[in-house]
């Protein structure tokens, strides 16, 4: 009986010490992804966007490459390589 108390105790501890350690990982982990946020933030700034615009952003640059690509199809003499 005590024995068994033991080693319930001791099973405790053990898994006592893996949700710390599991804690400190997911601490970690988290401080490490809000500074890589801090830092994604940074540099969409840096590129003149606020990061709240930064989906209307990217839709003026995909019109942008739309009509690029179109101009750039237009200026190529298809028939001449035909």
């Amino acid at each position: 009986m005590q024995n068994d108390r033991e080693t319930a105790l001791s099973r405790l501890k053990e898994d006592l010490d893996k949700a710390k350690n599991l804690r400190y990982r997911a601490e970690a982990r988290l401080e490490q992804l809000e500074q890589q946020r801090a830092d994604l933030l940074q540099e969409i700034r840096s590129l003149g966007v606020e990061p709240e615009n930064l989906e209307q952003e990217i839709e003026k640059l995909n019109k942008e490459i739309d009509r690029l690509l179109a101009e750039a199809n237009e200026l190529i003499p298809h028939d001449l390589l035909k």
